[in-house]
């Protein structure tokens, strides 16, 4: 079994649930979590990826291996997400989501967060025309 914190993990799984754009590298990932306002939430089929700064946390990504999909880890990662940004004194959390990606979408409608703001053209993807990002938000208690 692969280390499930090592920057090599995170990479091979950003790479096998986004198909449709580029997935982050190793050293994206190192560089993210070198900073003292990033942190990750790993388990061996997925991962979240937070940044907290004062009072406001952004999901950077969250990721599930395909063959782990609909089995509730994703929704899992983001509860701890939460909860992990709660802790380091987050009042609210955003996130973008690509509009095409309509399980992601549900899975963040189903936990509080609402559109609040849209990105034209902002995922480029591998095959097609760019596809707008939905920007998303919740308060946090």
């Amino acid at each position: 079994m692969k280390d499930a914190n090592s920057v090599a993990h995170l990479a091979m799984l950003h790479q096998a649930a986004f198909t449709t754009q580029r997935a982050w590298s190793e050293s994206e990932f190192r560089d993210l979590l070198a900073s003292e306002y990033c942190h990750a939430i790993s388990v061996q089929h997925g991962f979240s990826l937070v940044r907290v700064i004062a009072t406001e946390a952004e999901l950077l990504t969250l990721a599930v291996q395909p063959l782990n999909q609909k089995k509730g880890l994703g929704r899992g990662l983001l509860e701890q997400t939460v909860a992990l940004a709660v802790s380091l004194g987050a009042k609210k959390i955003f996130l973008e989501v690509a509009a095409d990606n309509v399980p992601a979408i549900g899975l963040y409608t189903s936990s509080g967060f609402d559109v609040i703001g849209r990105r034209p053209r902002y995922y480029p993807r591998t095959n097609s025309t760019p596809i707008e990002a939905l920007v998303m938000s919740r308060a946090l208690s």
